[in-house]
């Protein structure tokens, strides 16, 4: 498996800045998002304290990040990152069924608007999971229920029907989902969810209509946080604990943007993007140093 010097998970104003940077300095990054950016900058109606760019709207802004991106060669994959597992030397990032492996990470992607649900936390692993792909041999013959914040969720919950007894599609956006029910095994629901409980693993959805019994609950959101997206990650008044070097506790792992705090400013954000890309560029060069000097590589 190819590793990545830097993988940057978010492209919004944080993210594109660190991977400008991080390209610029010459590293072989990987960059996970939408290439209309993030949700909160393409949906901006007017942004008025852009360096620059007086007035610029939200839709003009994503364009401008993605024809610079498109200059540098610096691909976007959209892949929704479900883990981030530090390695000790690398990280591992599981996104959409997928391995990746990185030398570093900057977290980017923003934070997550919304309140968890009861239980989610207390049963994740033993029944909740943010990826349906990842984890859907795990329900083979068993009943789960899909939690959907976008139309991609459908694809997820029809591949995990092709190997589920039976599955509940919960939709929390108001298109109507595209998915087929022919076979019985989706069914649609159009109710709010309320809770998860069990006693070891996951036993019941509760809506705000009745209960499910399930084996399985996915949450598939735009992006996770990041609390849950990194084992062991910091978290302090609700945002990763970052230093003004963008780092966080686990060492090669930065943050920056709104997941590392506020103001929630877009030129905030791409300040500490390429703060954040520095940190790693002169971190992934400690490291190296170290390894030449206790005689692991040789150049």
């Amino acid at each position: 498996m190819d590793r990545y010097d830097i993988a940057i998970i978010g492209t919004g104003p944080a993210g594109v800045s660190a991977a400008i940077t991080a390209k610029v300095r010459n590293k072989n990054i990987l960059l996970f998002g939408s290439r209309k950016s993030s949700e909160k900058v393409y949906r901006a109606t007017q942004i008025q304290n852009y360096p620059g760019l007086p007035q610029i709207s939200g839709e003009e802004l994503a364009e401008q990040y993605q024809k610079q991106l498109d200059q540098l060669g610096i691909a976007v994959t959209e892949e929704r990152v479900s883990a981030v597992y530090a390695m000790g030397s690398y990280f591992v990032i599981q996104a959409s069924g997928k391995m990746y492996e990185a030398s570093s990470v900057i977290l980017a992607a923003g934070v997550v608007q919304g309140k968890t649900f009861p239980g989610e936390k207390e049963l994740l692993g033993r029944g909740v999971s943010y990826c349906a792909t990842c984890d859907a041999m795990l329900y083979r013959g068993k009943t789960a229920a899909v939690i959907g914040y976008t139309k991609e969720a459908e694809g997820e919950s029809e591949f995990l029907a092709e190997l589920a007894e039976k599955v509940y599609y919960l939709p929390m956006y108001k298109e109507e989902p595209e998915i087929t029910e022919e076979t019985g095994k989706i069914q649609i629901i159009r109710e709010k969810p309320q809770a998860i409980t069990g006693t070891d693993q996951v036993e019941i959805l509760q809506t705000d209509k009745r209960e499910y019994h399930v084996d399985g609950v996915f949450i598939l959101r735009d992006s996770i946080s990041a609390e849950q997206l990194v084992p062991g990650l910091e978290i302090e008044d609700g945002h990763v604990k970052v230093n003004l070097q963008m780092e966080t506790n686990i060492p090669g792992c930065f943050a920056c943007g709104d997941v590392a705090g506020k103001p929630y400013q877009y030129v905030k954000a791409a300040g500490q993007g390429n703060v954040a890309a520095l940190s790693a560029v002169n971190w992934l060069t400690r490291q190296r140093l170290e390894k030449q000097q206790s005689g692991i590589i040789t150049k």
